[in-house]
């Protein structure tokens, strides 16, 4: 019972998201990957052009490249290159949080997309997913006891990774949450000096009024 629990876990915190959309001409996709530091991260995509005339998407589009485009939570880009119709693009992050990857294609450069649309196939593995254990073992000559271990280990690896990255998400909301309840001490503060000053101008002010009128 708890091994299944245990994987479901892994497989929450880490899947292997894939999915695929379509992009018009001059269209850019982005996405938003939540990322822990020190986390490599592979894509694989893979497009097809629609054709008007046998009216279903072409299996390869070749001649069309994909422009790949990553940025770290702090706007930096650390990737940007030009891939090929079918590609594959891997990054380490260096700074835990959302991670923005943007693709969009080289259509101006070809005729055929010309106001047509294309269907990308995406797949972005994250963590340990991105580790080929068959051919960690060839390499290694490790035995299904020790790539299991193996497989283990990294697992662990991971999850220690995610506790930390949330363990800083709740230290920015709490550090959020502490700056936003002393702006609104200090705003609070603020209106009551306003409004004991507007108070005792007032006083002055009809006591001058009523002096003045000789009624005091």
């Amino acid at each position: 019972m708890k091994a299944c629990v245990l994987i479901l876990l892994l497989a929450w915190i880490y899947p292997s998201d894939s999915l695929y959309f379509h992009i018009g001409e001059t269209e850019k996709k982005c996405f938003i990957e939540e990322i822990p530091d020190e986390t490599m991260v592979i894509g694989k995509y893979r497009t097809q052009l629609w054709d008007k005339q046998t009216g279903s998407f072409l299996p390869a589009t070749p001649g069309l490249g994909m422009h790949v485009e990553i940025k770290d939570p702090d706007t930096k880009i650390i990737l940007s290159r030009q891939y090929g119709s079918d590609g594959r693009f891997t990054f380490t992050s260096h700074t835990p949080g959302e991670h923005q990857i943007c693709l969009h294609s080289n259509s101006t450069k070809m005729a055929l997309f010309a106001g047509g649309k294309l269907r990308v196939h995406l797949d972005i593995q994250v963590g340990e997913h991105t580790n080929n254990y068959p051919e960690i073992a060839a390499k290694d000559k490790l035995t299904e006891l020790q790539l299991r271990v193996r497989q283990l280990l990294d697992q662990v690896e991971q999850i220690q990774k995610e506790q930390n990255y949330q363990r800083y998400r709740e230290e920015r909301f709490r550090m959020t949450s502490e700056s936003t309840n002393q702006r609104v001490l200090w705003w609070s503060i603020a209106q009551t000096v306003i409004l004991i000053v507007t108070g005792i101008w007032q006083m002055k002010h009809l006591k001058s009024f009523f002096e003045a009128k000789k009624l005091v």
